[in-house]
């Protein structure tokens, strides 16, 4: 699919039109999440690239966007992942596609743990980190069921120069 071709709803603003030269923005969310729906709906390019491991998650890069990174995340039974500040200033868009994940969110009013629901995505991040002082949450990832979870993931390529997002480099590809 090309990004291009994607209709104004998608809040782009990347367009001059009266043909000036604009400079180009990181991906939105609109654009990441046709991206990772794009993926997902073919899967005989990617399944293939999926590893189980059940010592940990694995994760997979995929061709993706010119300004954007795609992964597949394998979750094996009773995963979880550290806890970790939920906000972010990059957006990352993600869906669940096989087994089961929840959201712990831990906040100052309690704690809520919410399932992914396969073929939707969710939105992680987009706002800015908070301020030293200000209530802000952590969240982790958990595969509750006795199977491997499989998720697509996409973000802007500025979280991934600095390490914040996508595969962990000493599991990619295991």
């Amino acid at each position: 699919m090309d990004l291009d071709l994607i209709p104004d709803i998608t809040m782009r603003g990347q367009d001059d039109p009266h043909g000036r030269v604009v400079t180009r923005r990181p991906p939105t969310v609109g654009q990441l999440a046709a991206l990772v729906r794009e993926h997902t709906g073919r899967p005989g390019d990617w399944w293939h690239q999926v590893r189980f491991d059940p010592s940990g998650p694995v994760s997979v890069r995929l061709p993706g966007a010119e300004d954007a990174d795609v992964w597949l995340t394998a979750w094996p039974p009773g995963c979880r992942t550290h806890l970790r500040p939920h906000e972010s200033d990059v957006p990352q868009v993600a869906t669940l596609i096989a087994g089961e994940l929840a959201e712990v969110t831990i906040a100052a009013d309690g704690v809520t743990e919410r399932p992914l629901r396969a073929n939707r995505v969710r939105v992680f991040g987009g706002r800015p980190r908070p301020r030293r002082g200000d209530d802000g949450h952590l969240h982790e990832l958990a595969n509750p069921g006795t199977s491997f979870a499989i998720t697509l993931h996409a973000s802007g390529t500025s979280r991934a120069a600095d390490g914040s997002s996508g595969p962990s480099p000493d599991r990619a590809g295991r």
